[in-house]
């Protein structure tokens, strides 16, 4: 029951982001604020869609910590769902992503179309001064970045190591790191088509102002308010 559910998920998400990616192709000439106002749309339609389907609900904590100027997210990674749900919760915002995934039909399209920073993990040292100056620029445009420090995903209740890419960004644009802790891997674990009823709980911490400290000094206490939050969710 619960694949024939996730089967229904899948197949109305696709339609959706079909129409919505052909629609923003039509429109590239376009601002980026309004390909993001219409891709955008399909994050919302997924997490109604999420509710109709297979009764999976989304709780906020700490939705008041967000800052209002563009902002550096620094969250963990756990599943597919986190770049769907914080486009529903954090304002306009791009993504340091992997290559592998602008090479996805319709998905990956639709993601080229709203000027996310690709990286080859192959290449480290060129990916980090990749993210460090594409992150700025996009910070310095109004748009907040989300990173992911683990790199790759991890299951429910396993947390990676944590790079320095992200609050290397916030360093060099004096903007603020908003830690979060999310526990989707729980209800739609990594590399799973079938996913699980149940309440998905996201945390927002305080924000972090990356002045007098250095980048392994607030990457580690970013990572340890995740461990705490990951002993509570």
């Amino acid at each position: 029951m619960l694949f024939l559910r996730s089967l229904l998920y899948f197949l109305g998400s696709t339609f959706v982001l079909s129409f919505l990616v052909t629609l923003a192709l039509i429109l590239f000439f376009l601002p980026v604020k309004y390909r993001y106002a219409i891709l955008s749309k399909w994050s919302l339609f997924c997490m109604w869609w999420l509710k109709i389907t297979l009764n999976i609900k989304l709780r906020v904590i700490g939705q008041e910590n967000i800052p209002n100027t563009p902002s550096v997210v620094v969250s963990n990674h756990q599943s597919t769902w986190e770049t769907i749900a914080f486009q529903t919760v954090f304002p306009h915002q791009t993504w340091v992503l992997k290559q592998e995934l602008q090479w996805i039909p319709i998905f990956g399209w639709g993601l080229a179309l709203l000027k996310p920073i690709i990286i080859n993990r192959g290449e480290k040292l060129k990916a980090i001064k990749k993210v460090i100056k594409q992150g700025s620029a996009r910070i310095k445009e109004g748009i907040f970045v989300v990173v992911f420090p683990e790199g790759t995903r991890q299951p429910y209740k396993q947390l990676g190591e944590y790079q320095n890419g992200g609050v290397a960004i916030a360093k060099k644009t004096h903007c603020d790191i908003v830690p979060v802790y999310h526990n989707a891997g729980k209800i739609w674990p990594k590399g799973s088509f079938v996913k699980q009823p149940g309440i998905i709980t996201l945390v927002i911490g305080k924000p972090i102002q990356p002045i007098g400290k250095n980048a392994t000094e607030l990457t580690k206490a970013v990572r340890d308010w995740t461990v705490e939050m990951q002993k509570k969710y």
